[in-house]
């Protein structure tokens, strides 16, 4: 503390408190809206005028069950085919339009954020599908990672080569990942996700005429715009049957770009029902050292060997860059099923009292929290239409998100039969 004139004693923590206000006059709107959380948001006003806190879980899983029954319609509406084995290329405008602030911190950052979450996604869904990463900046298109199987290995790339300058090219983009997905087999379902930020592309030629190339390749292109909607990028879309979109927000993006992880459906005349011939490989002994057929070093132990020619590998799947034999594991196999028979949607049940309202178990049959709110009122779920038993939210997102099996119907399988 500090004497003043008149003998009294004046508080130190005035200036503090001065000092932060004047910090708070300087702050820019978007650092406020950032330091603050904007909290008024949080709150809605209800039938009688008071303010209460939004539900932030009921409208997340309102959305969730809207996208899921959705998606269970297209799937009843016609008989489709899914391809397992995607051969994905995702390619990310970093180009002079990636630097734009109007998604903070900038679109570049977020996009690669994103892109991160995706491939971990995209692989927990597609164990036996691969991925490629392309690049434009400066005009040009160029090619960060092959296809491949490895998560770790694309994001550490990706992180690696983040800076924007330059601009957009569409058309070396399309004829790049057309000459990589030309060369794959015609069981592998040939994708690429475009990442445009710009408002313009600079090609060398027509790029009409490489859309039309991928369309005669059978290469699904879907485009999320991070700007405004772009004639070019809608007709590439409409041409080879992918989607066009454009994200609002960053929480818009990431819903756009995840709904690319479960594989899309496949055209019936362009799908082709195959055998494929495909290798267990035996994992290798830890204090051996050999030569890695897919990086061309000398490795010490770990790895796998093919069982056709012998070949050591880092990560499965994978193609043997020697026999050309699709190397796979048992587990990704399994994990494939759930795409072809997926869970059905669970039914919702109202919180209200009902007739038959104490046949409604109290705990959840999936991870036996109580269904009940601390008045022993009941609270929002959802009952699996087969085996009719209950489940709160977290659980029916789970089961059709990760675990895509009914754990009710599955421990009743042994004991009655489910329909």
């Amino acid at each position: 503390m500090s004497n003043s004139g008149n003998g009294k004693r004046k508080p130190v923590n005035d200036d503090d408190d001065d000092e932060d206000e004047e910090n708070g006059r300087d702050m820019e709107a978007w650092e406020r809206a950032y330091a603050d959380e904007r909290s008024w948001e949080s709150l809605q006003e209800d039938e009688s005028g008071l303010l209460r806190p939004i539900d932030n879980q009921a409208l997340h899983h309102a959305q969730y069950r809207r996208r899921l029954r959705s998606l269970s319609a297209a799937s009843a509406a016609s008989r489709i085919q899914k391809g397992l084995i995607r051969y994905l290329y995702l390619v990310i405008d970093l180009s002079r339009a990636a630097g734009e602030m109007d998604i903070r911190p900038s679109r570049m950052v977020v996009v690669a954020k994103q892109v991160e979450a995706f491939i971990r996604e995209f692989f927990d869904q597609n164990p036996l599908s691969q991925i490629g990463l392309v690049t434009i900046k400066d005009g040009v298109a160029q090619c960060l990672t092959d296809l491949g199987g490895s998560p770790e290995s694309h994001i550490k790339a990706l992180m690696g080569k983040l800076g924007c300058s330059g601009e957009a090219s569409l058309q070396n983009a399309l004829e790049l990942v057309h000459e990589q997905l030309n060369q794959i087999p015609s069981y592998g379902h040939r994708e690429v996700i475009i990442l445009y930020s710009a408002l313009s592309t600079c090609d060398p030629g027509d790029v009409m005429e490489t859309i039309q190339k991928c369309k005669s390749s059978k290469i699904r292109c879907s485009v999320i715009g991070l700007s405004a909607e772009l004639y070019i990028c809608k007709y590439l879309c409409q041409e080879t049957g992918g989607l066009y979109s454009v994200a609002l927000d960053e929480a818009h993006l990431k819903d756009l770009i995840l709904e690319h992880a479960p594989p899309p459906p496949a055209i019936a005349e362009f799908a082709i029902a195959n055998l494929i011939k495909m290798g267990f490989p035996q994992r290798a002994a830890e204090g051996v050292i050999s030569i890695c057929s897919c990086h061309k070093e000398a490795k010490f132990g770990g790895g796998y060997i093919c069982p056709r020619c012998k070949a050591r590998v880092c990560e499965l799947p994978t193609e043997c860059r020697i026999c050309g034999l699709t190397l796979v594991s048992s587990p990704h196999l399994a994990r494939s099923y759930h795409h072809l028979f997926p869970v059905t949607p669970f039914d919702d049940v109202a919180p209200l009292l009902l007739p038959n309202q104490h046949r409604r178990p109290k705990n959840c049959f999936g991870c036996q929290q109580s269904l009940l709110n601390p008045g022993n009122m009941p609270v929002r779920c959802v009952t699996c239409p087969k085996c009719k038993l209950f489940f709160c939210l977290d659980c029916d997102i789970y089961i059709h998100e990760s675990l895509h099996n009914c754990p009710g119907c599955e421990s009743l399988r042994n004991t009655n039969p489910v329909d």
